[in-house]
């Protein structure tokens, strides 16, 4: 990786392994900070194509300097994305981020009722996002409604999911892998899946795996990106 002071001045894009409990602020807050003291550059754009929940791992596409003017491009290419569910069991949040809310029985939950259910969901559809997430309605954001008890109105959204196949099945736990249209939200998938199949379910754990035609596997750790940069400022 060639990097230098004018390179991400004139726009460097960077594909970086987001770690679970980072936000995608905070990421991008990070590596700027490293561009900045270790090249010694007052200001510098840095900016992210793509938000991943603190509580995802994954590809996060950063995009420096010049380079910053292209970020809706990648924005609004496929995601692809694998993770698990968890059947029988529902929270407030769709995932891990708060605590289990409702539970029921899976006895009548099987192989063949969880492929179909997952056919259902191929194709266009229309989703309703969680109401916690970063979405603004009125200027506020949907989380700080949930967190305060406030109902908002939800609009629904179109998307489309080109595929969805579940690899591993060890209930309560499914294992899956999804590629969607920008803007889905696996864990209303998770809620959804929950729904149809009529036992509840939430998205346990989630990995992002491609933005378009770039690839997790050729990111790079954040830890990794630093020990880079330092070694080309010295």
């Amino acid at each position: 990786m060639d990097f230098n002071r004018d390179s991400f001045i004139n726009g460097e894009l960077l594909l970086i392994n987001k770690p679970i409990g980072w936000t995608s602020f905070q990421v991008v807050n990070k590596i700027r900070w490293l561009i900045k003291s270790s090249f010694d550059i007052k200001k510098i754009k840095v900016g992210h194509a793509g938000t991943l929940d603190p509580l995802a791992e994954g590809l996060l596409i950063l995009c420096t300097g010049k380079l910053t003017k292209k970020i809706t491009e990648f924005q609004s290419a496929k995601k692809g994305y694998s993770g698990t569910f968890f059947i029988g069991a529902t929270t407030p949040s769709f995932d891990l981020e708060t605590p289990i809310e409702s539970k029921c029985s899976i006895k009548n939950i099987d192989i063949e009722k969880l492929n179909l259910t997952s056919k259902k969901f191929l194709g266009k559809s229309q989703q309703t996002p969680p109401i916690y997430s970063a979405i603004k309605v009125n200027g506020k954001k949907l989380y700080d409604y949930a967190r305060k008890g406030e109902s908002v109105e939800l609009k629904q959204r179109d998307i489309y999911i080109s595929k969805f196949k579940l690899t591993n099945i060890n209930l309560p736990l499914v294992d899956f892998e999804i590629e969607c249209s920008k803007g889905t939200y696996i864990r209303s998938i998770a809620n959804d899946f929950g729904e149809k199949l009529k036992v509840g379910s939430y998205l346990h754990k989630l990995i992002r795996t491609s933005i378009g035609d770039f690839k997790l596997e050729n990111a790079i750790k954040i830890e990794d990106f630093e020990k880079i940069i330092q070694k080309k400022s010295e």
